[in-house]
């Protein structure tokens, strides 16, 4: 059988999707389980008895887990492989995800929520690490692969619990998590089986036993996590103000249909992804283009909040978001070593994280102090500008091995 090293030179077009489709399947498998809490949270929020502040707790105790434990997960790969660290990953955060619908008290369910984000982290900085292994030579398609299946995992389960789930399971949010933790188990196995044997891979190109732990003082790791910071900032912000905004404009009869434009523009780029995964690798285009046009959204609700340009608005961050997302996710794998890709990943989610944790409480904070609702996007805007500045500067660097590419 082919070794690792050869997917691309010498391997079938069957091998090759088969390969794809284990790395889509991991990517749903790292989101689902996640965004099915927030549609159900009016009614945890009720059934619970909960306060706002105990609900932001819940939102936000998986992103700090996801930047405490990367390092953590990057271990992981070093010590048991990139395969098995995506396989334990998908499968803590399905059965913690399940069992958040057991949880008799905030207190457990605060725990549930804290293992699942523990799984979520063990198999992210694996993804990269085996888009390098399985596809050296389309690290952009593999990138496009796992990443387009975390969009789907993020759209599938925030869109469908209300309209189909809940009803499903007579209006109980504790089967509705249950039963989106038993679909996220199942794609385990499918993982599983289309994943290469053992003997599939060359030595070369494995991780175990390699260095873990990131080197926080190479100027890599910062660009490349404060430019997906500025990415998952922004994006999570928008989720957490733009309800409120709404209707602090007098427009929250839009609030589906603006949150159903965001979510939905994610979708609508996977098609832009998978045209130009070819040109993605490396490329700075992704960030001097879409890293401006997320600034001008921001920019449209601040100075023009009516309904047509806050709609035009959120389809744009979710457009940009999803294309940059992809484009930083591709960086690590292009710019490190192979046995360097788990840890550089790691660091990379590490800041990216706590800057998504960070600029949504100062946005807040900002609103809360001036009373002015429009000062919750400001930090956005600097995320925007982020995005754009060390993304450009991220895709500009080569590795020594490395010729450049045209632009």
């Amino acid at each position: 059988m082919l070794k690792t090293g050869t997917v691309a030179i010498g391997q079938s077009t069957g091998q090759l999707i088969r390969l794809l489709c284990a790395l889509w399947l991991a990517g749903i498998g790292v989101r689902l389980s996640l965004l099915a809490i927030p549609p159900v949270v009016p009614l945890i929020h009720n059934d619970l008895h909960i306060s706002e502040t105990q609900v932001g707790l819940l939102i936000g105790l998986p992103l700090a887990v996801f930047a405490l434990a990367s390092v953590l997960g990057s271990l992981l790969i070093a010590r048991i492989g990139s395969t098995l660290a995506v396989i334990l990953g998908m499968a803590i955060a399905a059965l913690s995800g399940a069992a958040r619908g057991a949880a008799g008290n905030v207190g457990a369910l605060y725990a549930t929520v804290i293992v699942l984000g523990f799984g979520i982290a063990v198999a992210q900085p694996a993804l990269p690490t085996l888009v390098r292994e399985w596809v050296p030579r389309r690290v952009a398609l593999g990138t496009v692969a796992y990443s387009s299946g975390m969009l789907i995992g993020a759209t599938v389960a925030s869109g469908l619990t209300i309209p189909f789930v809940l009803p499903l399971v007579g209006g109980s949010w504790r089967l509705a998590l249950g039963l989106w933790g038993l679909f996220a188990i199942l794609l385990v196995p499918g993982f599983f089986l289309l994943s290469p044997r053992e003997q599939d891979h060359d030595p070369a190109e494995s991780v175990i036993g390699r260095r873990w732990w990131p080197d926080f003082a190479s100027p890599v790791v910062w660009l490349l996590g404060l430019t997906f910071g500025g990415n998952n900032a922004a994006y999570y912000a928008t989720n957490a103000f733009l309800g409120d905004y709404l209707a602090s404009q007098g427009n929250a009869p839009w609030l589906g249909t603006a949150f159903a434009w965001l979510n939905g523009a994610q979708i609508v780029a996977l098609g832009l992804l998978l045209l130009a995964a070819d040109r993605l690798e490396g490329r700075a285009w992704p960030f001097a283009i879409f890293g401006p046009l997320l600034l001008a959204a921001f920019l449209g609700l601040i100075f023009v909040p009516t309904p047509p340009v806050i709609l035009v608005a959120a389809a744009l961050v979710g457009f940009t978001s999803a294309v940059t997302m992809t484009a930083t996710l591709a960086l690590p794998p292009f710019l490190s070593a192979p046995g360097d890709v788990a840890p550089t990943a790691a660091g990379m989610f590490t800041i990216s994280y706590a800057c998504a944790i960070i600029f949504p409480i100062v946005s807040g904070a900002l609103w809360d102090w001036t009373g002015l609702a429009w000062m919750s996007f400001m930090p956005s805007c600097i995320c925007a500008v982020m995005l754009t500045v060390f993304g450009v500067a991220a895709a500009r660097r080569r590795p020594a091995h490395r010729p450049s590419p045209r632009r």
